[in-house]
């Protein structure tokens, strides 16, 4: 007997990644202590979160290529530059209102400038390669490997200490990227070390998922839902529109910056990261896990909708310009067949050529007077068989 476990799990926007935060998430709330009672390896498997996502960076940053084309580092380096500065914008707002605890009542209890820059920062590559691959051109979902610097609590970090919030010491903040520029030498110096590397990407996902969700409590955090749903949405129309504006600046259609406009699934597990390199954070973490896992799921379902839409209305909107060109290509090509059809010289042929009679081909060289004749003659008799005047 075969079930499709895996096939079930990727039907699932971010499914490797959610359903395991889910399962942990449930285990702990129903028997907390799981992981201690167990021990050894079962137990390392519910708390050895930090462990695993570390050689998960290790083997993502072996997949970024350092060699880029100008097209990609234009295109990349925008939507990564665009999408970091909107994540201090939103930082350094939310962050003088409500500092670096959750809101602690009311309709947006749980919601932090943690959950929100998370969820801004990191982009979901595998969605966005997709989309590119069906709706855009090669070069364009080739951009992400630029883009996928995001990865990581680096960027997290940087953006809340910009924000004017807790700061991180400098070794934090190196040891928080050094794993992933570790993986990008190896797979740099090596593309058979990139090949190996890079494959273990998918494994390690439902590893740190399932470890990240063992660490919260549902019941702290069941209001979560639809605050998660509205985060999920501000993320796709904020983003969404800056990185669509930019996408068109530098001479894009837009199609780049709408895929963009998405959490990536490996972003639920930045709060922890942040949590466990500044205690500060460790009030809003868990929560914040929650609604970046819920911003993960409303802009994989919605994404693609809206790009496959915008795509749509694209193609229905090619320039008019190429329609009138095709019609002269097609009214040209009708014109040589009348031509050759009748006999008759096409008006641009050279003087001192006669057409082929009855086949449209191209006109060719008279050699004399008398043949000049017999092919005016041929084409009379054509023009009065089929009843041309």
């Amino acid at each position: 007997m075969s079930i499709p476990i895996k096939r079930s799990l990727e039907r699932v926007p971010g499914g490797m990644m959610l359903i395991p935060l889910l399962a942990g998430a449930v285990i702990n709330t129903a028997h907390q202590g799981t992981g201690e009672f167990f021990g050894s390896f079962t137990g390392a498997l519910f708390s050895g979160s930090l462990t695993i996502l570390a050689v998960f960076y290790v083997c993502m940053g072996a997949t970024i290529e350092l060699r880029t084309t100008p097209y990609v580092l234009r295109k990349g380096g925008a939507l990564l530059l665009v999408k970091v500065l909107m994540a201090v914008v939103v930082g350094v707002v939310l962050g003088h209102f409500l500092g670096e605890g959750p809101v602690s009542g009311g309709a947006f209890a749980g919601l932090s400038t943690l959950a929100v820059v998370a969820a801004l920062n990191d982009t979901n590559g595998g969605l966005y390669m997709a989309l590119m691959g069906q709706f855009g051109k090669a070069k364009d979902a080739a951009a992400y490997s630029l883009m996928s610097l995001e990865s990581g609590p680096f960027l997290t970090m940087v953006t809340l200490g910009v924000a004017g919030l807790s700061s991180f010491p400098w070794q934090t903040m190196l040891g928080a990227i050094l794993p992933l520029i570790v993986g990008m030498v190896l797979g740099n110096l090596d593309p058979q070390m990139r090949t190996f590397l890079g494959a273990a990407v998918p494994v390690c996902i439902p590893f740190f998922g399932f470890a990240l969700g063992a660490g919260i409590d549902l019941s702290t955090v069941w209001t979560a839902g639809l605050l998660g749903l509205g985060l999920g949405l501000f993320v796709l129309v904020f983003s969404g529109a800056t990185l669509f504006a930019t996408d068109r600046m530098i001479g894009g259609n837009g199609l780049a910056g709408l895929a963009a406009a998405s959490t990536a699934g490996n972003a639920a597990a930045v709060p922890a990261l942040v949590a466990a390199a500044n205690p500060a954070y460790k009030q809003a973490a868990d929560k914040a896990t929650v609604l970046v896992a819920a911003s993960v799921v409303v802009t994989s379902l919605l994404v693609p909708v809206i790009t496959a839409a915008y795509h749509r209305r694209l193609q229905r909107q090619a320039p008019a310009s190429q329609e009138r060109s095709a019609g002269r290509t097609v009214a040209d090509g009708a014109g040589g067949r009348l031509a050759g059809s009748t006999g008759e010289r096409p008006a641009d042929a050279a003087p001192g050529t006669a057409a082929t009679p009855g086949t449209g081909t191209a006109p060719r060289p008279a050699t004399g007077e008398p043949a000049q004749q017999s092919a005016q003659e041929s084409a009379r008799g054509t023009a009065e068989g089929t009843g041309h005047p």
